[in-house]
């Protein structure tokens, strides 16, 4: 009888290191590497991405008017996309199966007339969660975010037909709804040279105003050696919208001067961090336009950090 028992105690246990193994196996396929299951279930876990990126489809990015040896900036900004789905990735990896909860989308203000772009756009937009985790839908989105910004820039070029960007109006009307989560850490991208203008939302209240364009910058004797004194004295700046926006962290990138103001960079960054200042944004960092490979530790790091 003795013997009986230990064989049905060796029998039980041998029952129960194959099922475990059957589940890292099932994981495994899913491609992610999970960490002990004995840590709590965290609801409110800051790991959770949502990436929100928003694209600048103004004529910055024809080849056109602003051709570029090294690599014409619609191409930069595609590259930069790329290493944000793959940062992403990587960190959904760290993820438990079950704390899965993270959210990348892609925008545009205002929204492209091209039907097509709007499209491909929509097949930019991932909620992962529990339910749906899956080596399929990993590779879905690696496989997207490589293929559909780079045709949707083409198509935004063959359309020539540039309205601006209205980044000004996304952050007084959406960038609330459509950024920010309460359960989640929420980090916008910004792909912009910077300068802010659509034919639509030109406001100017003083010296403050809904866009920013060289001429402007020139008009306001802010291509000087005393640009800065000229700019805090006479409160120069974005439009004021008040909005707590201390839950979202924002990185703009590709910021692009005109060369011919030696301050003009500066004057872009004052303007810029002034604005989410003012809005009590978490946290920001804004850089100047380079090649992807030299982009990529930089947005590795804010979105990790």
């Amino acid at each position: 009888m003795k013997n009986i028992n230990r064989i049905q105690r060796i029998v039980l246990i041998a029952c129960v290191l194959i099922l475990g193994l059957a589940c890292k196996t099932d994981v495994k396929e899913k491609g992610i590497d999970l960490v002990s299951d004995d840590l709590p279930l965290v609801a409110n876990d800051l790991n959770n991405l949502n990436v929100s990126i928003l694209l600048d489809l103004s004529d910055r990015i024809s080849p056109t008017k602003y051709p570029n040896e090294a690599m014409e900036f619609y191409k930069r900004d595609a590259g930069y996309i790329k290493t944000i789905s793959t940062v992403f990735l990587e960190n959904l990896s760290t993820k438990k199966m079950r704390q899965a909860n993270e959210k990348i989308e892609l925008y545009f203000e205002p929204s492209p007339s091209n039907s097509d772009i709007n499209n491909l756009s929509k097949k930019l937009k991932f909620k992962i969660t529990k339910d749906n985790i899956s080596k399929e839908i990993i590779d879905e989105i690696e496989k997207s975010y490589s293929t559909y910004p780079g045709e949707i820039y083409e198509l935004a070029i063959a359309d020539n037909s540039y309205v601006g960007s209205d980044t000004w109006r996304f952050f007084k009307n959406k960038v609330q709804d459509y950024c920010i989560n309460e359960d989640q850490r929420n980090i916008l991208i910004i792909l912009t040279d910077g300068y802010i203008y659509h034919e639509d939302s030109r406001l100017k209240e003083g010296n403050r105003s809904s866009y920013l364009i060289p001429q402007e910058i020139r008009k306001n004797k802010l291509n000087t050696s005393s640009w800065k004194e000229n700019f805090e004295n006479k409160d120069f700046g974005f439009l004021n919208i008040d909005v707590d926006l201390s839950n979202l962290e924002i990185l703009v990138l590709g910021i692009n001067p005109d060369s011919k103001n030696v301050y003009e960079e500066d004057v872009i960054y004052e303007y810029w961090s002034k604005w989410f200042k003012e809005m009590r944004v978490k946290r920001f960092a804004i850089k100047q336009t380079d090649l992807p490979s030299n982009m990529d530790k930089i947005i590795r790091e804010f979105i990790l950090d």
